[in-house]
């Protein structure tokens, strides 16, 4: 039907609608109304490409990370009134997709002795109520062709923001011992607050456990062999390597260099699905904001 209706509407001058209608067996009425709402129809249309054009956009500014859910939920932030659904169906349409989290490889190397002191005070509730009281952390690594460059992270679990982090080439106590005090300096840990990590060296050493008392910090550590017990953590490093972009880099520095960008930009830019699609900086800030008011 559509396809007679244009065919009318292309030859209109030259044959005239009525005798058309009469040729084709159709309605001068129909075709009327049908040509009446050829202005919504595209006017439909290019709102539907600017739409497009938008989703183009997140997805390229985030480096194509961003699927159906984060994609949807920046565009109600932006304004736009749009269901689940269209997204998801001009995405595919458009042949853009987000990125499948890897597998990660764990650094852990448990400690010699086994640690009965320290209880596991998480306990994979992985939540908490105000920011600066409850910490998770650990290691990972990045190849680049002068060797590892390791990474060492402290996040905050109320709104999964990296408040504090290390890079170095080495695995010594020294780098999970900066990620502490930087955290620490940044104002971001509240008295009494807990740490928790695997049962790795370097968060068994004598020297963390310095670290810890100094800022006020209560130390937690899960059971051996199990990744659950630190999920958060090991979750960021699945994240952090999947959507950086590059395997392996030249040099440390240029490591150091994109880490950075990235951490700030997860911090900042990123949506978080746990935040209600809001960003770790953002979440914090409400946070403060609601307990002044």
């Amino acid at each position: 039907m559509i396809y007679r209706y244009r065919f009318i509407s292309e030859h209109r001058a030259e044959f005239g609608v009525k005798r058309l209608c009469q040729v084709l067996g159709l309605r001068r009425q129909g075709f009327h109304e049908w040509a009446a709402a050829e202005a919504v129809r595209e006017a439909a249309a290019e709102q539907e490409r600017e739409l497009i054009a938008v989703i183009a956009s997140i997805h390229a500014q985030h480096r194509g990370a961003y699927g159906q859910p984060r994609i949807t939920a920046e565009l109600r932030r932006r304004g736009h009134v749009v269901n689940h659904k269209r997204v998801e169906r001009l995405m595919r349409e458009q042949g853009l997709t987000g990125i499948t989290r890897r597998k990660r490889r764990s650094l852990t190397r448990p400690a010699a002795a086994a640690v009965t002191a320290v209880a596991d005070v998480i306990r994979r509730d992985f939540t908490a109520r105000e920011p600066g009281q409850r910490f998770v952390g650990d290691i990972t690594y990045l190849p680049t062709f002068q060797g590892w460059l390791y990474l060492a992270t402290v996040i905050d679990l109320h709104n999964r923001e990296v408040v504090g982090h290390a890079m170095g080439d080495h695995l010594r106590a020294d780098l999970v011992c900066d990620a502490i005090t930087l955290a620490g300096a940044r104002g971001l840990i509240g008295p009494g607050a807990v740490f928790h990590s695997d049962r790795g060296v370097q968060y068994t050493s004598g020297q963390f456990r310095a670290a810890l008392t100094e800022h006020r910090i209560r130390p937690s550590i899960g059971r051996t062999g199990s990744c659950y017990d630190n999920a958060v953590a090991e979750a960021f490093f699945a994240t952090l390597k999947t959507e950086i972009g590059t395997t392996i880099w030249r040099t440390r520095d240029q490591a150091r260099h994109d880490l950075y960008r990235y951490l700030h930009y997860y911090n900042h830019n990123r949506l978080h699905s746990t935040l209600n699609h809001r960003t770790p900086h953002e979440t914090r800030t409400s946070y403060h904001q609601q307990q002044a008011a």
